[in-house]
């Protein structure tokens, strides 16, 4: 949710509020319609007054953890694979994203003021019961319906949290509920933080500030509950955590990307996106992240990755095209996998409407496999359904 003070962001402005009103009233089972693009969103030019990742900064945890003012946009992003005692397969995401609509803090005398908005997304992944649930939650950053606090960390919106529960290793209490499905899990890391792009600034394309601050933590081992209607789940498995913050992000060809964190069978890590241009070609600031079993990572250059298309899923809400099966390969570090969704409808129908959910690695020529996430944006519309993803 980006551009205010700019027409473009006043127009961002008027539907994200519109889209919040009408969501609040909206009839149980109504149809839910995409109402912001990525493309209208993160594009633009930037407002003034907002701070602009433009250059290196030191990252310093766990405080980083936390939110920072002076930035338009920030998000905790959770995503996971998880196994039941049974053998039962889930996949699930907890997002939460912020949105600053003034670069400064708002004075006012009713308890309604405030200056952020909140978003959250809640998706799992019954992939045994062949059964894709999310849901969405906007509020405002007033009355205590939505925040976020630093160190230690805390995110909600609602009932619906993110709580540091130890600085190192570093840990996070995850809950969300909704009538038909809820988690509570624990989280806690396996690895430390890595830091994307150029130590932590990660170039989104040529223009100055058209970038982002970047970090993940590609290895939480997670375990607790999940609940599917009247069924309680003990479950374990992996998570990641995927954090960025910035002020101004595509360029204005840029329509959307293809992401990928993938946790491999060897204990390596792999986090790649694809930014896509409108004539459906690869950005060169496309980039990535390996890290190693022991926690050391290097960059991967959008020529170190070759991405193939192999089959494709229509969506029967808005017949988007997504590509299904990718094979994602890096010569130089001996990867050939093939990413499988663990079902091809993960598509979520919310204010941004995009796919993304849990997803099978195999491994080919001898490379490992593993499970991971995948996220795919910009999907929408005729122009992007009729355009091939680079091979």
């Amino acid at each position: 949710m980006r551009r205010i003070l700019t027409s473009a962001a006043v127009a961002a402005c008027a539907l994200l509020l519109m889209w919040f009103l009408w969501s609040a009233t909206r009839p149980p089972g109504s149809e839910r319609r995409e109402t912001f693009s990525v493309a209208q969103t993160l594009g633009g030019a930037a407002a003034p007054g907002f701070q602009r990742a433009d250059k290196p900064r030191r990252f310093s945890f766990p405080a980083d953890h936390g939110p920072h003012a002076g930035f338009r946009n920030e998000w905790w992003y959770f995503t996971g694979n998880l196994q039941a005692a049974d053998g039962r397969r889930f996949g699930y995401q907890l997002t939460f994203f912020k949105t600053a609509l003034t670069p400064g803090a708002v004075t006012r005398a009713s308890a309604w003021g405030t200056n952020e908005v909140y978003m959250a997304h809640f998706a799992v992944t019954d992939v045994s019961g062949k059964r894709y649930r999310f849901a969405e939650r906007f509020s405002r950053a007033a009355l205590g319906l939505a925040g976020a606090g630093g160190d230690p960390l805390a995110v909600r919106l609602e009932d619906w949290t993110a709580q540091q529960t130890s600085p190192r290793p570093w840990g996070v209490h995850l809950t969300a509920a909704e009538p038909d499905v809820a988690i509570d899990f624990d989280l806690v890391s396996v690895k430390p933080e890595v830091l994307n792009g150029a130590g932590g600034l990660s170039r989104k394309g040529p223009t100055p500030g058209n970038a982002s601050y970047y970090y993940s933590i590609p290895r939480l081992a997670t375990s607790g509950i999940l609940r599917l209607g009247k069924e309680r789940f003990s479950v374990s498995g992996l998570s990641w955590l995927d954090r960025e913050w910035s002020t101004s992000a595509l360029e204005p060809d840029q329509v959307g990307w293809d992401w990928f964190a993938l946790h491999l069978d060897d204990g390596r890590d792999l986090m790649f996106y694809q930014l896509r241009r409108r004539d459906g070609s690869s950005d060169p600031f496309s980039g990535g992240t390996l890290v190693a079993r022991d926690g050391r990572s290097r960059n991967l250059r959008r020529d170190e990755v070759q991405l193939e298309v192999v089959s494709r899923w229509e969506s029967p809400a808005g017949g988007a095209r997504y590509p299904s099966v990718w094979r994602l390969r890096v010569p130089t570090q001996g990867l050939a996998l093939e990413v499988v969704p663990r079902l091809a409808d993960q598509e979520l129908l919310t204010g941004f409407r995009y796919w993304e959910g849990a997803v099978a690695v195999r491994g080919l020529d001898g490379s490992p496999g593993g499970s991971g996430y995948l996220e795919m944006t910009g999907y929408q519309g005729a122009a992007a359904e009729n355009k091939e993803p680079p091979h």
